[in-house]
């Protein structure tokens, strides 16, 4: 039988990480369960062990397959790019969804809510504080990520290096202040509508900008093994994609949730 094939297109080879990454993604969600009724976190931290590693195998392979066995041709990165523009698409509408609750309860708050917004009892964050600083930080990072792309097209191979270094160190940060900002939050997920919509729609976008914060660390470990040209770089630029989605959700974040909303 030939090995031989007559058309563009990957056929990937039968892999073991979609159904196992499904499994330890579950035994995640049950650890989360588990860990908020019985102050557990143990099955939580395996599933998420597990998941981690999952995806580090997972994206080896990928890497092997676009990087040094050549199977990522131009109708496969066009179907890449597609996949990750869809991706983005859902982002966006998972998000929308968050903020679509929000105004729901905002714009009419119930009786139960004393007709007011925020709620009593609910004492806000000053968004001329660490919110003002973090917007800062998430929009630097936007220009360094975008000057970490410009250096790559040119063949800039130390100017990428420091822009994706740069970019990294500034997601780190803002994940810091965010976690800063939780300790010292006044009012808990549990305080009424106003911190349950808060600490979702924040919350579900530090956990994006920690994931981003790892597509771009992959990113960096790549350029420095020259994995990247300026004509094949598509694993960077759906990274840089994605932080730029990170930064726009996060100045609508900024603008209703802790200027408007408070």
């Amino acid at each position: 039988m030939s090995s031989q094939k007559n058309h563009p297109y990957h056929l990937v080879e039968q892999s073991p990480w979609p159904i196992l990454g499904a499994f330890s993604a579950m035994i995640t969600m049950m650890g989360l369960i588990k860990w908020f009724h019985m102050f557990n976190p143990t099955l939580f931290l395996l599933g998420l062990g597990v998941t981690l590693l999952i995806m580090y195998q997972w994206w080896r392979d990928v890497t092997r397959e676009s990087t040094f066995q050549g199977l990522h041709t131009l109708p496969v990165a066009l179907g890449l790019r597609w996949g990750m523009i869809l991706f983005i698409t859902s982002e966006v509408l998972f998000f929308v969804s968050f903020f679509w609750s929000f105004f729901h309860s905002s714009l009419s708050p119930a009786i139960e809510l004393g007709m007011t917004w925020p709620p009593k009892g609910i004492q806000t964050f000053n968004p001329m504080q660490i919110p003002l600083l973090n917007t800062l930080i998430l929009i630097s990072s936007g220009i360094t990520v975008t000057w970490a792309h410009h250096s790559m097209m040119e063949n800039d191979y130390k100017q990428t290096i420091y822009g994706l270094s740069l970019t990294v160190s500034l997601g780190v940060y803002f994940t810091i202040l965010q976690a800063y900002e939780y300790l010292e939050s006044a009012f808990t997920i549990a305080d009424s509508v106003y911190g349950a919509a808060f600490f979702m729609a924040t919350g579900f976008h530090g956990l994006h900008v920690i994931i981003g914060s790892i597509f771009l660390s992959v990113c960096l470990l790549r350029q420095i093994l020259n994995h990247f040209s300026p004509i094949h770089h598509f694993g960077f630029e759906a990274a840089a994609w994605y932080w730029h989605f990170v930064d726009v959700v996060w100045l609508f974040l900024y603008v209703t949730i802790y200027w408007w909303g408070s």
